[in-house]
C-alpha cells in the first residue's frame, strides 16, 4: 500500500517574493474568491492550448469560450425565484413570463457566441519605439461573413481592454495595443483576447490568440547638450584649432623657437613684425560617433548617449558614421540610415 501526503505544501525556497506559499495563496482565492479562481484556472487551461502564429487567424467554434458575467449570474438567479414563485402558486402567466426570459437568455448566449465565430485576425504595422516609450501594436479583424459585429474588446491578459472595435459584413477594423517598452531590443508581443458580451452583457464570450508580432526598442536617448568629439579626416572643409600641417588657419606673433620656414616673410615686410603660420588638422565634415569615444560609461549609457548623437546629427542634416565593436557603419544621412544606426544600438550585445 502507497502512503499518499496529506498536504503538498511547497518548500519555503518557492515560496513567493512577499514570503507566503503558492498553495496556501490559490487555497485562499478558491475560498475567498471563487468565481475569480475559476476564470483564472479557465484562463491558464486556454493559454495552454494557444501557439504562436503568423497570422491570418481564424476563430473556429471550438477556440471559444463563454461563461455569465455577474449580470447573467443575477439573471440566473432572478429566473430560479421566478420560477420557484410560479411553481409555488402554480400561476401560467408567471411560468411563461419565467420561460419567455429563459428563452430571451438562450438567444442572447447564441448571438454573443456568433458575434466571434469565424473572425480573421491578422497583424498590422508597428513602428520601432524608445526604451520607455509605448510600442503601438495594430491588430486587424477581419469580417468574412455579411453579419456585422459589434464591440468587439481586444487586449492584453489581466488589463483593460486596449480597443473596442464594430466590423461591418464583409469588412476590416483595426486596433491599437500598446504594450510598454522597458528595455532595448526585441520586445515580442504577448496573447492577447478577443472578447464580446453583445447583445445583453448576460455573457462573456473570448478566444485567446497569439499573433507573430515584434518590434525593436532603441535605446533611451540621453539628455541632450553633451557634444561628440570631432573626428579627423582627409576631406574636411574646416580645420580645428589643435596643431597639424594639414591647413593654414592663420598667423600669430613670433616667439622664440619658431624655426624660420614657418615665417610668413610677405606680411614681415608690411608691419615689420614677424608672423608665424599656423597650420591645423583637418576636420571631417561628417561626424564619426563612436563607442569608444566614451570610455568613463558603462555600456547602456554608451548606447544611450550615441542614441542622443544619432538623433542630433540627423536632426542638424550633417553626415555620420557610427562605429561599434565589430560593426562600422559609413557616413551617410537620411530615415533609413537613422533607421539603421538606431537598430544597431539597440541590438549590440544581444544574441
Amino acid at each position: 500500500m502507497r502512503i499518499r501526503p496529506v498536504l503538498n505544501v511547497t518548500p519555503p525556497e518557492a515560496w513567493n517574493r512577499d514570503g507566503r506559499d503558492p498553495f496556501l495563496a490559490r487555497l485562499g482565492m478558491v475560498l475567498f474568491h471563487p468565481l475569480r479562481s475559476i476564470r483564472q484556472r479557465i484562463n491558464r487551461w486556454v493559454a495552454s492550448r494557444v501557439s504562436r502564429q503568423a497570422g491570418p487567424v481564424a476563430i473556429p467554434r471550438h477556440r471559444i469560450y463563454i461563461v455569465p458575467t455577474r449580470f447573467g449570474y443575477g439573471y440566473g438567479a432572478l429566473l430560479m425565484v421566478m420560477l420557484l414563485g410560479a411553481m409555488n402558486y402554480s400561476n401560467s402567466m408567471a411560468f411563461a413570463l419565467t420561460f419567455l426570459l429563459a428563452g430571451l437568455g438562450l438567444l442572447g448566449m447564441h448571438h454573443t457566441h456568433a458575434n466571434l465565430l469565424n473572425l480573421r485576425l491578422r497583424a498590422g504595422k508597428v513602428a520601432p519605439v524608445f526604451a520607455g516609450e509605448a510600442a503601438q501594436f495594430e491588430v486587424w479583424v477581419d469580417n468574412p461573413t455579411p453579419s456585422a459585429r459589434y464591440t468587439l474588446a481586444i487586449g492584453w491578459p489581466d488589463d483593460p481592454p486596449a480597443a473596442y472595435v464594430d466590423v461591418v459584413g464583409g469588412g476590416s477594423s483595426s486596433a491599437q495595443l500598446p504594450l510598454q517598452a522597458a528595455q532595448r531590443g526585441w520586445l515580442r508581443a504577448p496573447r492577447f483576447a478577443v472578447a464580446t458580451e453583445f447583445p445583453l452583457g448576460l455573457l462573456h464570450a473570448w478566444t485567446w490568440i497569439e499573433l507573430d508580432m515584434n518590434t525593436v526598442v532603441y535605446p533611451r536617448p540621453a539628455a541632450a547638450g553633451r557634444q561628440p568629439p570631432a573626428a579627423p579626416g582627409d576631406f574636411g572643409v574646416a580645420a580645428s584649432e589643435r596643431p597639424g600641417v594639414d591647413e593654414f588657419i592663420g598667423l600669430r606673433g613670433y616667439a622664440p623657437g619658431d624655426v624660420p620656414r614657418s615665417i610668413h616673410w610677405k606680411s614681415y615686410a608690411k608691419l615689420d613684425v614677424p608672423q608665424v603660420k599656423r597650420f591645423g588638422e583637418t576636420v571631417a565634415r561628417e561626424r564619426v560617433l563612436d563607442f569608444a569615444l566614451l570610455p568613463e560609461l558603462d555600456t547602456e549609457a554608451r548606447l544611450s548617449q550615441l542614441s542622443r548623437w544619432v538623433l542630433d546629427a540627423d536632426r542638424a542634416r550633417e553626415p555620420y558614421a557610427l562605429v561599434l565593436p565589430g560593426l562600422r557603419l559609413a557616413a551617410d544621412l537620411g530615415d533609413s540610415h537613422r533607421a539603421a544606426c538606431l537598430r544597431a544600438l539597440a541590438l549590440y550585445g544581444l544574441s
